[in-house]
């Protein structure tokens, strides 16, 4: 048990450091929007990288249990890479900016609102945002209800803590597969095309979780333990191919200027998706009456999830027909950006154009 408790405090505590490493990829991302055939290929490379990192959170699982180390001891390991990180950031030094005005810091919140709020007006931007909402939440999270089927000892196949970690990690190379196709074959399709395969594999791939329910694996002599990991990556490759469109589009929208924080705003419409999601699937598992002990309901469970993930269909008028390499943002939106953006630039050179010759002068008069 405590070799258990710890490998699942380094799990979770190695996903939380996940996200660091994609700061400097989705700075990238976000800005090419300028050089539009780039967008899909650098988040090819970001998906790559973040299925590589869950495969060593798994890694480090496995080592952790297997010199049966404490809790305790898992978070001081973990401990040390941060430590690193803080030190080196105060060993740093940077330049002071002096005589700052903090009145700039008010203008720029103003014209950020006024870029976001005039673009978020354009049936070109608005549209696929309410299609990006409508296609995460209408897909019903029931992983609850199936994660006490997969450890429950009577009605389901028994599977331990460590094997539930397998699968997720063999979960992770489903999404680099599904990385390579969608690099090699569906980066030059149209969006709507896309999103429509899909969906419709989507829902497809939710009906091994109703073959494994009824246990028809078994019938087709197929071992519970195999069948979970296929189940698994089978689900994580297609659930690829899903989002890295999702993640294109969310950079296509994005006006010059105030990329940052419109993709933050993006982010966060995809976050209230997967909550909506979320409480959704657990009020669908309520009203079956499916806990951590019954499960007799829980196939209607998923073929209602599976019907909803065919929901997003009707909606995909609201998704542009155009490729995902040409541009998406009206043209007097990105001009009226890029002015702003120009002008910034401008400011700054003169800053250190003035910066310089006063140094000049300086060293002259010595």
């Amino acid at each position: 048990m405590e070799t258990n408790r710890s490998g699942l405090i380094a799990g979770v505590s190695h996903a939380a450091h996940m996200p660091q490493p994609f700061k400097s990829f989705f700075k990238e991302l976000i800005n090419s929007i300028r050089w539009y055939k780039r967008a899909a290929n650098l988040q090819s490379h970001a998906t790559v990288l973040l299925s590589s990192e869950v495969e060593k959170g798994f890694g480090f699982r496995l080592v952790c249990g297997c010199i049966g180390t404490k809790p305790t001891g898992v978070l001081g390991l973990l401990s040390i890479p941060s430590a690193l990180v803080f030190s080196i950031g105060i060993v740093l030094k940077e330049t002071r900016i002096q005589d700052f005005s903090y009145n700039q810091v008010h203008e720029k919140f103003l014209q950020a609102n006024k870029s976001m709020w005039s673009a978020l007006k354009c049936p070109e931007v608005w549209r696929p945002c309410l299609y990006m909402y409508l296609s995460l939440a209408l897909s019903l999270d029931i992983s609850v209800g199936m994660f006490y089927w997969y450890s429950n000892p009577t009605a389901g196949p028994a599977f331990s803590e460590s094997f539930i970690g397998l699968i997720y990690s063999v979960g992770s190379i489903g999404s680099l597969l599904g990385v390579l196709l969608y690099q090699s074959k569906l980066k030059d399709h149209p969006f709507r095309s896309v999103f429509l395969w899909a969906q419709i594999l989507t829902s497809m791939s939710g009906m091994l979780d109703l073959l494994f329910l009824l246990r028809l694996n078994l019938n087709l002599h197929i071992p519970d333990h195999l069948f979970g990991v296929i189940d698994s990556g089978i689900s994580s490759f297609v659930g690829n191919l899903k989002w890295m469109p999702l993640m294109i589009l969310s950079y296509k929208l994005c006006p010059p200027g105030v990329e940052g924080t419109f993709f933050a705003l993006l982010m966060s419409i995809d976050n209230a998706g997967f909550l909506t999601s979320s409480w959704a699937g657990g009020l669908l598992l309520h009203l079956l009456k499916v806990t951590r002990d019954e499960f007799g309901n829980l196939w209607i469970a998923v073929l209602v999830r599976n019907f909803s993930r065919l929901l997003p269909l009707g909606f995909l008028f609201l998704i542009p027909t155009s490729d995902q390499n040409f541009a998406m943002l009206p043209s007097d939106i990105v001009l009226e950006n890029s002015e702003h953006v120009i002008e910034k630039q401008n400011d700054i050179e003169l800053e250190v154009v003035g910066e310089e010759s006063e140094l000049v002068s300086l060293i002259g008069k010595s």
